[in-house]
């Protein structure tokens, strides 16, 4: 298979196998029920094969050069406050653009809304669900910032990290007890398909660009304080609003 893209076609096969067979395995043998639509089951998984294939296609060819060519040109550039402007922005931009916390952030505020945190209005339930989005795109904005600044000082991953997560562990008994489910997941949620290819490609591209600076122990890391801060930033809007 000379072709790449009927290269990562068959490859992005092999990664839905071990689903499919789980998902037959228990409806027949464990349940004993018969597949329904099993036409709708094949075109629905060469629907997602295909799109697999084309999301890993443009990753490799828009945005993991994009970010590491820009990580590279602002390390030539030497501007400290251009760079940490730009993580910052290309934070704040791919969260607020993630389709998975546009559908969470809708499901809290409907959830809010149910148990009497807002009110049961349109008005509200936006307003809601728009200053959540925006709380969790500002934390991964200021994640990317203090992950960028961190290889640029050359600091060991673990040290924000440690405090991270001693600031989430003081926050948690103060923060209303509706807000906590959503502020551990928010993270999760909104490091998903926009903000993790372009994060990565940045960090690598960054810690290649700068001399004595290694892509594998200094390039990596960044995903894990876009994990980690919102969790703090929405507790703290929760606290606050």
């Amino acid at each position: 298979m000379d072709n790449p893209f009927i290269r990562q076609l068959f490859s992005s096969f092999l990664d839905l196998v071990p689903i499919l067979a789980v998902v037959i395995i228990f409806q027949v043998f464990v349940i004993q029920l018969p597949i329904p639509d099993v036409s709708d089951l094949i075109i629905g998984t060469l629907l997602v094969v295909l799109g697999l294939t084309l999301f890993v296609q443009g990753l490799e060819q828009s945005l993991f050069p994009l970010g590491e060519s820009m990580a590279h040109a602002f390390a030539r550039k030497g501007s400290l406050f251009w760079l940490l402007a730009f993580a910052f922005c290309l934070g704040f931009s791919a969260a607020i653009a993630e389709p998975a916390l546009i559908a969470v952030a809708e499901k809290a505020a409907n959830i809010a809304a149910a148990g009497g945190l807002i009110d049961q209005t349109d008005a509200a339930k936006d307003s809601y669900a728009l200053g959540l989005r925006i709380t969790v795109a500002l934390s991964i904005g200021f994640a990317i910032l203090v992950g960028i600044f961190r290889i640029l000082r050359g600091w060991p991953v673990y040290y924000p990290v440690f405090f991270g997560f001693g600031c989430v562990a003081i926050m948690t008994p103060f923060a209303p007890a509706e807000i906590i489910g959503i502020a551990y997941d928010s993270g999760a949620i909104a490091t998903s398909t926009i903000t993790v290819p372009l994060v990565t490609a940045l960090g690598v591209g960054l810690a290649t660009a700068i001399k004595g600076r290694n892509p594998v122990t200094d390039g990596f890391g960044l995903i894990v304080f876009a994990v980690l801060m919102p969790m703090i930033f929405v507790m703290a809007y929760g606290m606050f609003i």
